[in-house]
């Protein structure tokens, strides 16, 4: 025979699947994907990426068009006939001044600038940026508040001076004279974002290794540069990014034959010699602005993760 208890136990808890089942489902409810909140969201994010994919369409296929089917305007337009020609002449066969040998100096000074320019600049402001946020020395404050201060100094005020240190020096004109001056107006910058991110980092860990009897550099190349890829990829692509982009500093500092890409384009784009060729000008911009934009792309995660841990503290 059938436990009575156990009759009365099953009728309560149906009873309470039926009350649960009658006052509907309990819990915050799903947000719907179609708001006027999303809808709002991915509305601007689709004109903003409209806004600035569509200047970069109109390049693309603009470099791709003979010059006969450009002139008949209608530059939305995908090219009827692809050709590289626009691309080749870019590269290989534009006139920036006396020289028709187009971009391709340009990008191997480029290279031979952006180099040690961002090797040279990170590795001191990582040192300062290290030494500002562990090792508390007499005069730290003042020496940071120099470096922030000129961080917001206009690069134009010292133009003049710093053509007369270079002749001074003997490398007016050289590359190594502009990567001097890139590397002490990238300082600044630099060294506030490593301070703050190895402000971010947990301080027992220097600790830790002081009381294990290692010292600055031990701790710097141990401790520190291990835990830092996010903000190295950081200062990378800011560096990398202002300096191969520069224009200012490359039109001043230089000569003809080290002239960067930039200022060749430049050269290319305002040439007054001859037609017009808009292909090949829009390859050549497009040629300039491959560089940053793949480091960009292949490090963009690492990126935002270092930008975002860079500025926890100040």
């Amino acid at each position: 025979m059938s436990n009575p208890g156990s009759l009365n136990i099953a009728a309560a808890s149906l009873d309470a699947v039926k009350d649960r089942i009658d006052g509907g489902p309990r819990g915050p409810r799903p947000r719907k994907r179609i708001s006027r909140r999303n809808i709002f969201i991915y509305g601007t994010l689709l004109v903003v990426a409209i806004y600035y994919l569509v200047p970069l369409y109109v390049m693309l296929v603009t470099s791709l068009k003979g010059m006969p089917e450009i002139r008949l305007g209608n530059i939305f337009s995908p090219p009827v006939e692809i050709t590289f020609q626009p691309w080749v002449k870019a590269w290989a066969e534009a006139c920036t001044g006396l020289n028709c040998d187009g971009l391709s100096r340009g990008f191997w000074n480029s290279v031979r600038i952006t180099i040690p320019s961002v090797v040279l600049s990170i590795a001191v402001a990582s040192v300062n940026g290290y030494a500002l946020a562990n090792w508390r020395f007499r005069g730290a404050d003042v020496f940071f508040t120099i470096l922030i201060f000129g961080a917001f100094i206009p690069y134009q005020v010292m133009l003049y001076p710093i053509v007369i240190i270079l002749r001074e020096m003997g490398l007016y004109g050289s590359l190594w004279g502009l990567v001097l001056v890139h590397t002490i107006f990238g300082m600044p910058i630099l060294t506030l974002l490593f301070r703050n991110y190895f402000t971010s980092l947990p301080e027992e860990l220097f600790k830790a290794a002081r009381v294990d009897g290692a010292g600055f550099w031990s701790i710097y190349f141990r401790i520190m540069l291990p835990m830092s890829l996010p903000i190295f990829v950081v200062a990378m692509i800011l560096q990398v990014t202002g300096i191969w982009n520069d224009f200012l500093f490359g039109v001043i500092y230089t000569k003809p034959d080290t002239y960067p890409m930039t200022v060749q384009l430049n050269n290319i784009v305002n040439s007054v010699q001859g037609v017009k060729e808009y292909n090949v000008n829009m390859a050549a911009t497009l040629l300039t602005g491959v560089v940053p934009l793949v480091i960009y792309f292949i490090s963009g995660k690492l990126f935002v993760r270092g930008i975002a841990a860079g500025a926890v503290k100040g």
